[in-house]
Formats: C-alpha cells, structure tokens, sequence
C-alpha cells in the first residue's frame, strides 16, 4: 500500500512496504515479492545489496574488532589510500579518512582549499548538490534546501550557471557552444566575489541535479580557469566515483585535473557509510583536530573501502561497467526515441537520466514523479528523480554487478509504465 502526498506540485510517496531482504540488486518484502532496484539505493551500493566478498570481510571484521580510536587505524587506512591513489589523475598522492559521509568529506575539502590558498571564497554551481549539512546545503545550488534554515547560507559561498545543454542558460547549443558558462564564473570572480577565491567545487556529472553532463571542452577551460586565479579545483565525485562511470574517477574519464577528489556512497560497497578525501600532497595541510570525526576510520568502514576496492580493481570488472553502461545507454536513448515525454536521455556508464517534459518541452516534475511512482507500484521497479523531487529527471543507475539481463529487464519494465502513461 502506497499514500500520496501532494506538495505544491510535487507528488511524493510513502511506501508501506517492508522490505526484509536485499539480493543482489533485488528488494524483497514481507510477503516474498521482489522489487528491481533500478539505482543502488541512494546510489551508493555500487555492489549491489549482498556481494558476498564485501559481506564477509565486514562480518569478520565486526567479529575482530568494530571500532577502536582513530589514532590507532591509520596502517588500515592507508591500505586503502595506498589503492585509492593508485587509480588517482593529475598527480594525486595523498588522501583523508576521517570522514563516513559525502558533506563533510568536501567540508574537508574546503578546509584543505581555503588554508592552503588562504583565500575565502567557494565557487559551486546552480543545481549542484554536495550535501546534508548546513555548510554543504549552502554550498549546493539549490535554494528551496536553504529557505527555513538561515545558518545554511554561506556568505562567502558564489553560485554560478551550470553547464546544463538541454536548457542552456545562455540560449545557445552545442554546434555553436561559446562556453558562456565558464565566462560566467570568470565574470562572479570578478565582479561578485570578495576579490579572494579558494576553490572551485562540481561534480563532474551533476548527479542530484538532474544527471547534466557539461559540454565537451568545459572542464579543459575550467582548469585553465582556476590555474589562472590559482584556485584549488575540487571533483566531488561523491556520486560518480569507484566504478560508475566505467572509470575508477570520472575525473579520469572527462580529463578534469583536479587538485582535489572527493569520495564516499560507491566506496562502501553495500552500503557501509565511509568517504575520502584524496589530495594533492602539497595540500596535506590540515591537523588532525581541524577535521576528525568520532566515526570517521573506523574499521567496519574502512573493511568495507578495502573489499569493494579489491571488487572494483579486479582485471575486467570496469571494463564490463563500460560495456553494461553502452547497453544502458542505448536502451534508453531507443526509449527516448520511442516516448515524447522524453526530451533527453543522457549519461555515461551505469549513470543515466531522462529529462521527463510536457507537450511544450518545459521541465514536468509532476510526471517524472508519477512515473517513479507507477514504476514501483506497477512494476515493481525502484527509481528516483532529481532534485528531491522538485525536478524533472528519472535516474536510472544499477549497481555495477547488474546483469545484463537486469538491465534489460529495468528498461523493459520503465517503457511499460511509459507505454501506458497519459
């Protein structure tokens, strides 16, 4: 039994369900009925619910020893930062792990930018999302987030477009894209900034935004950008990191140059809440009471980053994720083809969304909730939407070890509910 609730002309739904069982990328209920998770949970069970190399490295590890002072976990924690930069662009060779969740992982990243630099100022985009905390709220792009919580706006905090190509902000396309989008944070450097910039924070797919991958040249310019005002450049690869994009970093795919890596949701594998911020050396510069977490290192966590890592770096394995993610890809865009609901289908490995529009190809968040909604109730197919539902993009992202067959399945039963949909 599901209850709708209407907010504004948002639709959302309470599940009455009780799920008691997690199977591969598989829900299964009280009563035996099984539900298709069609995006990792909250996208970060980049192995699926259950992968039995995971499971048994935290059940052993939970067995030995669940926690123990952070002062005494640093040989665990560098194993896995040891891996992690392994895999790392641009350079980067060390790392933090003092942290179990994305927000505070690129807290600590901006820590890290605005002591180096010893400037103030952080640039973020329009529609990003980089977390729950009232500094990450503030600096995230969007404001229904920050209207009843005053302290969640950052002062020092710029806003700038996002490089969105479906609804360009600047009106053009991308046969004749002049890169408005990076004059526009050159233009807030100097005109709305305080005249001292530490960094420039993005997610190299705007994942809560509504899946927008900037333009080909975009982030070539944005390095050039902050090498030019000499900003710390900040990936949050909260979302797009350990695997899903087919690529350990997405920084590596899209070539971005970051002196800064964010990490967490994949790096846990099945779940386990875990994050790492991944550096430049030269930017080693916080004590360790400047940025520590009573949670942060601990060992379950840190079990989890080490078996997904040995998971994720097997021969192969990411060249499957590459493979799956062209079936993805693929399936949807014949879908996008098919339903005029759809004006774009876009993404890149197992990281894909589809821009839901009205007759007049104007955002329509009530339908792209609608068909969320319907997938569940009519199919047994778990997605989500963008923007906390308030946007207008249907998120398809199996967890890396979906099948094939799985993924074939999720678009089959996506284009039923499109099939019927008035």
């Amino acid at each position: 039994m599901n209850i709708l609730i209407w907010r504004g002309s948002i639709v959302h739904t309470l599940t009455k369900e009780r799920f008691r069982y997690g199977k591969g990328i598989t829900l299964i209920d009280d009563s035996g009925k099984e539900y298709l998770d069609g995006v990792s949970g909250t996208f970060n069970l980049s192995l699926g619910y259950n992968h039995p190399h995971v499971v048994s490295k935290v059940q052993e590890q939970v067995a030995d020893l669940a926690h123990m002072s952070s002062s005494f976990t640093e040989p665990y924690v560098e194993e896995v930062l040891d891996h992690l930069v392994q895999y790392a662009p641009n350079g980067i060779d060390a790392g933090w792990m003092r942290d179990i969740t994305g927000s505070t992982a690129n807290e600590c990243a901006v820590k890290l930018a605005q002591k180096y630099t010893g400037a103030t100022d952080i640039i973020s985009l329009h529609l990003s999302h980089h977390g729950q905390t009232q500094f990450a709220t503030g600096i995230s792009g969007n404001a229904f987030r920050r209207k009843n919580f005053p302290n969640s706006t950052a002062a020092n905090s710029l806003h700038v477009p996002a490089p969105y190509c479906y609804r360009c902000p600047f009106n053009s396309s991308p046969d004749k894209c002049g890169h408005h989008c990076i004059e526009a944070i050159s233009n807030a450097i100097e005109y709305a900034s305080s005249g001292s910039v530490a960094c420039m924070i993005i997610e190299p797919i705007l994942g809560n935004g509504g899946n927008i991958i900037p333009p080909e040249g975009y982030f070539k310019r944005l390095r050039q950008l902050c090498d030019k005002h000499r900003m710390i450049l900040i990936a949050d690869e909260v979302q797009t990191g350990i695997g899903r994009t087919g690529y350990m970093f997405a920084s590596e795919l899209f070539d971005i140059r970051p002196d800064i890596i964010t990490l967490a949701k994949g790096l846990g594998g099945i779940g386990v809440p875990v994050a790492a911020v991944l550096m430049q050396s030269r930017l080693d510069v916080l004590e360790k009471h400047e940025h520590s977490f009573t949670s942060g290192s601990n060992l379950i966590s840190v079990t989890a980053a080490k078996s997904t890592l040995e998971v994720v770096t097997e021969p192969g394995f990411l060249e499957a994720v590459r493979s799956k993610g062209n079936l993805l890809g693929s399936l949807l865009t014949e879908m996008a083809d098919k339903h005029d609901c759809i004006g774009e289908a876009r993404g890149v490995g197992l990281m894909w969304g589809l821009e839901i529009v009205d007759e007049n190809d104007a955002p329509d968040a009530v339908k792209s909730n609608v068909i969320i909604n319907r997938a569940f109730d009519e199919q047994q197919l778990i997605l989500r939407g963008s923007r906390y539902g308030y946007g207008n993009v249907v998120k398809v992202r199996p967890s890396l070890t979906a099948t094939e067959d799985e993924i074939v399945e999720i678009v089959k039963r996506l284009d039923a509910v499109l099939t019927t949909l008035h």
